[in-house]
């Protein structure tokens, strides 16, 4: 049997061959790890040309169809999750590619949209920062989140889960996307608002939809004019949700308080970026799902697609 190659992009941590039973797949496949992103698609068609099957983590490597047309070994991709907005799939079937995901037993994401809601208004890590460092005692006075306004953009699973969290910490929720009604919010125990009242009465605004062609650019300009200047934006979706240039400006003229933005529209980030100079924003490099069980759930199962696969069966989780 001719041994296949398989290439894992994008193991930031170093723990895809520690997590999972890759040895069962010694006797067909070898693989080979990828631990930083290419710098452009044409390292990554590179990179990747003699690879048989090729295992993505989220959208961190984008696969249009001009990176399919440069890859003509490719039989089989595996992406982490049921969805990834950033592959062609439409050019991976005209170039009769296989293409399988992988599911989530739960999604840390919420939690961690709380985290950075602490962070902005606790300063947390600011003010351990600087314990650290040996500055003097405290500097920074928080706010109260119990009784504050939370508005959910997006009311599905993450969305009714982040309502649940608030709710649990006093807050009063209500919620916006442009298919939801008072009925689902009712049903969801929060409360209905337009975009506009929404904007205009939460004191932290959090969004929890799915990256489409309907939602690039849903958080605009007009909306965060709506915010009150004691109000944070957070953000661990996806960052094309939200008009990054008029965030900034937002905050570099200190029209809202702040924002936690876990995801950007350029990942990694710049070092260079903008946002990094800014002291009302809270930034992490796209946490939200990254997790140890995660990541041991998306790399088993990859390596059960892999096993599947090689063997002519069907795999456990196609995406169509």
């Amino acid at each position: 049997m001719t041994r296949l190659r398989c290439a894992i992009l994008d193991d930031y941590f170093n723990l895809a061959q520690d997590v999972a039973d890759w040895p069962k797949l010694s006797d067909r496949v070898d693989v080979t790890v990828f631990s930083h992103p290419f710098a452009s698609e044409a390292a990554a068609a590179s990179a990747l040309a003699d690879f048989d099957i090729i295992c993505a983590m989220r959208e961190r490597t984008a696969f249009p169809k001009s990176l399919f047309e440069s890859l003509p070994k490719l039989k089989l991709l595996l992406t982490s999750g049921m969805r990834n907005a950033s592959i062609d799939m439409e050019a991976a079937k005209a170039k009769g590619v296989v293409l399988g995901g992988t599911q989530y037993s739960r999604d840390p994401t919420a939690p961690l949209t709380m985290g950075l809601i602490l962070e902005l208004t606790r300063g947390i890590g600011r003010e351990n920062a600087r314990m650290h460092a040996g500055e003097p005692w405290q500097t920074f006075a928080g706010v109260e989140i119990e009784g504050m306004t939370l508005g959910v953009v997006g009311l599905g699973k993450l969305g009714s889960k982040m309502a649940g969290i608030a709710k649990a910490f006093g807050m009063n929720v209500i919620a916006w996307s442009p298919n939801l009604t008072p009925e689902k919010c009712a049903a969801a125990g929060v409360g209905y608002a337009t975009k506009e009242e929404m904007f205009a009465k939460a004191d932290i605004v959090t969004i929890h939809v799915v990256l489409s062609e309907r939602s690039r650019g849903l958080v605009g300009r007009d909306d965060l004019a709506r915010m009150k200047p004691t109000a944070f934006l957070v953000n661990t979706a996806r960052g094309p949700i939200v008009d990054e240039a008029a965030l900034l400006e937002a905050l570099q003229q200190r029209k809202i308080a702040g924002a936690g933005i876990d995801v950007f529209s350029v990942e990694p980030l710049p070092v260079d970026h903008p946002f990094r100079k800014l002291d009302n924003l809270v930034l992490t490099p796209h946490l939200g799902y990254a997790t140890e069980d995660g990541l041991r759930i998306h790399y088993g199962q990859m390596v059960e697609a892999i096993d599947a696969f090689t063997k002519g069966n069907e795999l456990p989780r196609k995406l169509a």
